[in-house]
């Protein structure tokens, strides 16, 4: 029996990018919806046309299947709960019933390997009774996941073949998310501890026993992650062969398919191995509680809708966002658009604008024109009047010495000017009073009042001041270098 899928087509790429220009020109900023518009685009993708048309028949399929495992003491409840939940689904009583009444979806019911009598019309397609433990042996042969994996194809086809266009894969089997945790492990690397969860809500002797067994399970998993149907007749599971064969056909058929929690997230991966790109077909309803199955998200690059902190499964993660799925199609398909609406749309906005700041800076150029004229030599009034008011400013402010400021020169300039009243007030107090030779003092001490001025200002532009008084003083008594008159030699004078 063939498990080979031909080849998954993707979703249409020109029909994504017309949905996308479609959400452009309708009455709301591009990307203001969020994901509600990447969910309208992918449907329209998926279906071939914009706009996309409302889900007419969703279905969910839950596989249900029994698991040798639970011996073990890994699940909360004990095996038989699966044959009186597959009751409980025919009757309507369960979580995923009453989800897909509010979601406009009816359900379906396939028993794979349920340990117990259940109607004709749930178990055509059923393999076997439970499955092997699979901690110490294997869950299948490897005729019993072939014709598993047969089984769900035919759903699948069955399902799209009476009008499903949009479809939901659940799961019911007692101990099932340990199987489903050692998939995962197995097909992402990760360690045992990583994809334990508490599955029904066990406690934590309930919890050890469950790695342990995840554990051992893995250690003969991952003698045979190469060959996907072998992984699952090891590690699997009748039920979890059959949602990997529905999911990977569904593909197949270009029929979307909203994922529930960690055992349909199992299923999808071992999908993905049997028809590549058949995940492109699929979207994450929601995050399960379980561990593993944000890691298994991760390993398909998806994105879940909900986090709710869900962990029932039978689908009713995947039934409770179905809702999301209808809304963004109605969307892309119901509301108006700018031109229809008569709303200015965003691109006439900017149009608006374009011709707006075009007209403001026509007048702008005129205005300015009138108002500045020519200038010197071509240039613009408003162009030499910032010359003449530089011009004026440098006025004001004189040249810095070396980069002062005006402040500083006007201290030196006022020490200057001390200087020079001193020296004048000692000059005429000299001029009054002769010296021992009989000549005037003043001239020596106007000399002296230079360089007591330079010691007090510091250091000229050119020179120390005590520089200018002495050249000064030299050239009023006629002295060189050497300090000796130029006119010829002077008679000693006594000290004072």
């Amino acid at each position: 029996m063939s498990t080979e899928f031909p080849p998954v087509d993707p979703p249409d790429e020109a029909v994504l990018r017309e949905a996308e220009a479609r959400h452009a020109v309708l009455t709301k900023p591009v990307g203001s919806l969020g994901r509600l518009e990447e969910l309208g685009t992918w449907v329209a993708a998926c279906q071939g046309v914009v706009p996309p048309k409302p889900f007419v028949r969703p279905r969910v399929v839950v596989f249900a299947g029994d698991h040798g495992i639970t011996a073990q003491g890994v699940s909360a409840y004990p095996s038989e709960v699966t044959g009186q939940m597959v009751a409980n689904f025919l009757t309507g009583g369960a979580a995923v019933n009453v989800l897909a009444q509010v979601a406009g979806a009816t359900v379906r019911v396939v028993d794979m390997a349920v340990d117990a009598d259940t109607p004709a019309a749930v178990s055509a397609h059923k393999v076997r009774r439970s499955s092997g433990s699979i901690d110490r042996e294997d869950a299948l042969t490897r005729e019993e996941c072939e014709r598993a994996i047969a089984a769900g194809r035919a759903v699948a086809d069955e399902e799209v073949d009476s009008g499903a266009d949009v479809l939901v894969a659940g799961d019911m089997g007692i101990g099932n998310t340990t199987p489903a945790a050692v998939l995962i492990a197995a097909l992402t690397g990760s360690e045992p501890v990583s994809v334990v969860g508490r599955g029904t809500g066990i406690d934590d002797q309930a919890w050890m026993r469950k790695t342990a067994a995840i554990r051992d399970a893995l250690r003969r998993a991952r003698l045979v992650i190469s060959d996907p149907v072998a992984l699952l007749a090891t590690a699997g599971g009748a039920d979890l062969a059959a949602m990997a064969g529905f999911l990977a056909q569904a593909a197949v058929r270009r029929t979307p398919v909203v994922l529930d929690g960690v055992v349909v997230g199992a299923a999808a991966v071992l999908a993905e191995e049997l028809a590549p790109g058949a995940r492109e077909w699929w979207v994450a309803g929601h995050e399960s509680a379980e561990p593993a199955h944000a890691i298994a998200l991760g390993h398909l690059n998806l994105k879940p809708l909900l986090e709710f902190g869900m962990r029932l499964g039978e689908g009713s993660g995947a039934v409770a966002a179905l809702p999301l799925l209808s809304a963004a199609v109605k969307v892309l398909a119901e509301m108006a658009t700018f031109e229809s609406a008569g709303v200015t749309g965003r691109e006439e906005q900017r149009e608006l604008q374009q011709q707006l700041d075009g007209t403001d800076q026509d007048e702008a150029a005129r205005g300015g024109a009138e108002r500045n004229g020519p200038g010197q030599d071509g240039a613009t009034r408003d162009g030499a009047d910032q010359s003449g008011a530089a011009r004026d400013a440098a006025d004001r402010n004189g040249p810095a010495q070396t980069g002062a400021t005006r402040d500083a020169a006007d201290q030196t300039g006022a020490a200057r000017g001390e200087a020079e009243r001193n020296r004048a007030a000692r000059g005429e107090a000299e001029r009054n009073r002769p010296g021992q030779d009989g000549a005037p003092r003043s001239e020596a001490d106007q000399t002296g009042a230079a360089r007591d001025a330079a010691d007090r200002n510091g250091p000229a532009q050119t020179g120390t001041a005590r520089d200018a008084a002495g050249q000064s003083a030299a050239g009023q008594h006629g002295l060189g270098q050497n300090g000796a008159s130029q006119n010829g030699p002077s008679r000693e004078e006594p000290a004072e």
